[in-house]
């Protein structure tokens, strides 16, 4: 049972940085739920190599800069975003508040903060995007079922959303240790209700460590490049590829024509030990030269992350738990103060950095 949640204006004074929502999170989710959120692949080392990246990082303070008319304004695809901080992709919200989707779009829109559906959203793309005040990009899976990916490309499109984040790093599911050890199902009233009326795979075809793993259905039908490029004749809308973590992919995918990439490695949910995308982001960016924008996700708990990753290379970040313990613990309210608290701890770093505004974030303010 979900207690009362609180406004604004009643969340506790000591809640002062986003980390701090986590034991109140934990407090109000299921075990299982929280398997599901907090988890991360196998022994979870990339889960906590993605946080502690950042935490290696120094930044270079400048004296007596001139600050008027600073801002943290940027316009990404054409769309005027009042911070670089977007809400990244969450499935099945509703496992950890009632009004799940609703909530987050409403406290998107509240702060005027791009949001990223997820195909695996437990409410309709449509009724998320109805009640939007603020960007909206819709992340995708290509699905086995092509017709059926392409009515969602449709869908996404007579819905208003203005982008598609296409997931590339998850052909098949991590292997979540946690999650097994917790037992973790979907509740009843909780599914994937963008995906009824998909036809699926043989169920053998999805066990991991089955021999029809490989030489079976599950990978014959894995997308590939050439399905990017189907897909980008699907719409005219901006695509995206989320979960590039090396220069030769970052550089394919510009060759293909995508529109922007996304640095990550799933929030360490798919394969364990990779880098954390910290790390990486300062080597596609010299991959992809300018030529398109680079987003990274994975990590982010400060806004000097927002800073560091800014300066690296990156024109925005995506974040991910913060805003669904925020979620968990408050509702809408929540979800509005964890991007405040990023918002202006990254306006902090700025301003005793020497930076007016985002341009002037450069790589020359980090120490690695």
């Amino acid at each position: 049972m979900h207690s009362p949640l609180p406004t604004l204006q009643q969340i506790p004074a000591s809640i002062a940085a986003v980390a701090d929502y986590e034991p109140f999170a934990r407090e109000r989710m299921s075990e299982q739920a929280w398997a599901y959120m907090a988890g991360g692949a196998a022994d979870e080392l990339t889960l906590r190599e993605n946080c502690a990246a950042f935490q290696r990082l120094r930044l270079r303070s400048r004296a007596l800069p001139d600050l008027s008319g600073g801002h943290t304004r940027l316009e990404l695809f054409g769309q005027r975003l009042e911070q670089p901080i977007l809400l990244a992709p969450v499935a099945y919200q509703k496992l950890v508040h009632p009004d799940g989707e609703l909530a987050t779009v409403l406290a998107a829109s509240a702060v005027r903060a791009g949001m990223v559906v997820s195909t695996q959203a437990s409410l309709a793309l449509e009724e998320i995007a109805r009640q939007a005040q603020t960007p909206l990009w819709f992340q995708l899976y290509v699905q086995p079922d092509r017709e059926f990916t392409r009515e969602l490309v449709r869908r996404a499109e007579a819905a208003g959303y203005q982008a598609l984040v296409v997931t590339v790093d998850a052909p098949v599911n991590g292997l979540r240790n946690r999650e097994q050890r917790a037992g973790f199902a979907l509740p009843a009233g909780v599914e994937a209700v963008n995906l009824r009326g998909m036809r699926t795979l043989p169920p053998t075809a999805t066990r991991i460590g089955d021999s029809v793993l490989f030489g079976g259905p599950l990978l014959a039908a894995a997308p590939a490049w050439r399905d990017l490029a189907w897909l980008r004749s699907l719409t005219r809308l901006p695509v995206l590829v989320k979960g590039v973590m090396h220069p030769e992919d970052a550089r394919r995918a510009v060759a293909e024509g995508i529109d922007g990439i996304i640095v990550s490695n799933h929030g360490g949910r798919t394969l364990d030990t990779q880098p954390a995308t910290i790390e990486v982001l300062a080597e596609i960016a010299r991959a992809v030269d300018g030529r398109v924008p680079l987003l990274l996700d994975g990590g982010i708990r400060r806004g000097t992350d927002v800073f560091k990753a800014l300066a690296l290379g990156a024109s925005a970040v995506l974040v991910g738990r913060p805003y669904v313990f925020g979620l968990a613990a408050a509702g809408a309210p929540g979800v509005c103060h964890v991007v405040q608290l990023l918002r202006a701890e990254l306006e902090v770093a700025m301003a005793l950095t020497g930076c007016r505004t985002l341009a002037d974030i450069g790589p020359g303010l980090v120490d690695r």
